[in-house]
């Protein structure tokens, strides 16, 4: 790696939204870390991006699921100064729900969007803090987030944590030099949903311009960046009435409508 660059580490970064953030960093001027399971695609895209970048790129076949492979990468979080951003795209959408006959996938799911993001975010944070240089974490959520109900089983609710995850993170290490964006993207042509079982659609948002759209909000130093949104105010409308509920929040009493 060089020396002079800033390193980014892209999970689930063999194809789809992960694939394109790396091709992104590369041609800002990043050294790359790829991490994903199918190392024959890492060494695939890796090749380009030397080829056509010049930038320095490492990868890492690794199953977020698997606690060996995760714990080593946390490690490399940690102890590897060089890296100035992390981003969390590893995910997957699982096929069914809790009335399904097998409920491990849910649990798998959970271990992947949840476990390994946190970790992950954790580790980085270490790293920054110890090598005292700052640094960035892009968090890739969901706008089912805001809406769960949609999918059967634990998808929307882990795509929920990562929004939450990112807005405490920032709220806690704002004056650390580390910045925390949480990107929710809609319907995305990504393998993902084959994967699940389920087909694109013509409405879906192509990688390249999801990708384009979230690092605008990057560099804007947006908390939270919803490429799909036409009117910005309908989330600072969210915003405001989610703040407002803190005020209700503190009570010595239960609410007179639960007062029998």
């Amino acid at each position: 790696m060089s020396q002079s660059r800033s390193t980014a580490l892209v999970t689930g970064a063999s194809s789809g939204i992960g694939a394109a953030y790396a091709d992104r960093l590369a041609r800002r001027g990043h050294d790359l870390v790829l991490v994903a399971r199918d190392a024959a695609r890492l060494q695939t895209l890796a090749a380009r991006l030397r080829s056509e970048t010049g930038a320095a790129v490492d990868i890492l076949p690794a199953d977020l699921t698997k606690p060996a492979d995760l714990a080593a990468l946390e490690e490399r979080l940690r102890q590897d100064g060089r890296i100035g951003l992390l981003v969390n795209n590893a995910g997957a959408v699982s096929p069914g729900g809790f009335a399904a006959e097998d409920l491990q996938p849910l649990y798998t799911l959970v271990d992947l969007n949840v476990t390994a993001l946190t970790r992950l975010a954790g580790a980085a944070v270490q790293g920054f803090l110890a090598h005292g240089r700052g640094g960035a974490i892009v968090n890739l959520g969901s706008v089912v987030g805001f809406a769960p109900e949609l999918f059967a089983g634990v998808y929307g609710a882990t795509k929920a944590y990562v929004l939450a995850l990112s807005q405490a993170m920032n709220a806690e290490l704002a004056g650390k030099n580390i910045y925390v964006q949480a990107v929710l993207p809609s319907g995305t042509k990504t393998e993902i949903w084959e994967r699940s079982g389920r087909a694109t659609d013509d409405w879906m948002m192509d990688v390249d311009d999801l990708v384009d759209a979230a690092l605008v909000g990057f560099d804007r130093r947006e908390a939270v960046t919803i490429p799909p949104f036409e009117d910005a105010a309908l989330f600072d409308t969210y915003e405001t009435a989610r703040k407002a509920l803190l005020s209700q929040f503190r009570a010595s009493k239960p609410a007179t409508r639960y007062r029998t």
